[in-house]
């Protein structure tokens, strides 16, 4: 439903959606495992920093959204994103956008749920002030030790990010990606854009 509701509000046609679900199911004994993929919509986005014409920007409900009359896809924020995000529409040449989740930012900054979030049946999916979910996953965590592992991925990850996970499986079972608290390095970005900008 989530992936769907997301094709649907983007006008994304065929099986590109920007949230993806991943079923896996390690043998047949073993209920299937659903794992919702997308932006993880960073604190400090290494695509922002990379991007060398600002088509990428932080926003101050979380999310990291894209300016694709700016885009020149030179595609160095997928090069730069820890997650291995953004993706590029290789079969539209001429119009060379890099497409990930906006986090329904036109939606969101109405005080509108995400599609995917508004769309959930069971809340496996929550949306709201990175703080408050904080509290949520960890008072789940108290509560149910036997069903999470103790971990909130997402929360200290590249300097934290607004997309965060608990889980019933470790995060390394589940190859997400394991990285270190600090931002991702990048150059200055007010030199960098002004520069490239300014070429451009």
């Amino acid at each position: 439903k989530c992936q769907t509701a997301c094709n649907k509000y983007h006008y994304i046609t065929g099986d590109h959606a920007w949230l993806k679900v991943y079923k896996m199911q390690e043998d047949e004994d073993t209920a299937p495992y659903w794992m919702p993929t997308t932006c993880m919509h960073c604190d400090h986005p290494a695509c922002v920093s990379a991007c060398i014409v600002g088509a990428f920007s932080k926003k101050e409900n979380g999310s990291v959204i894209w300016d694709s009359d700016m885009c020149i896809g030179c595609r160095y924020c997928m090069v730069a994103c820890p997650f291995q995000v953004p993706t590029f529409e290789y079969d539209k040449a001429i119009q060379p956008n890099i497409n990930k989740c906006d986090f329904c930012f036109e939606k969101t900054k109405e005080g509108l749920l995400p599609a995917c979030v508004e769309i959930c049946p069971v809340e496996a999916l929550t949306y709201g002030k990175r703080r408050s979910l904080v509290e949520v996953a960890e008072k789940r965590l108290e509560l149910y030790p036997g069903r999470y592992v103790n971990k909130i991925y997402g929360f200290t990850e590249v300097g934290g990010t607004s997309w965060m996970y608990i889980s019933s499986k470790d995060f390394n079972e589940l190859d997400f990606p394991q990285l270190g608290e600090k931002p991702a390095p990048g150059v200055s970005e007010s030199i960098q854009h002004g520069i490239f900008a300014y070429f451009v």
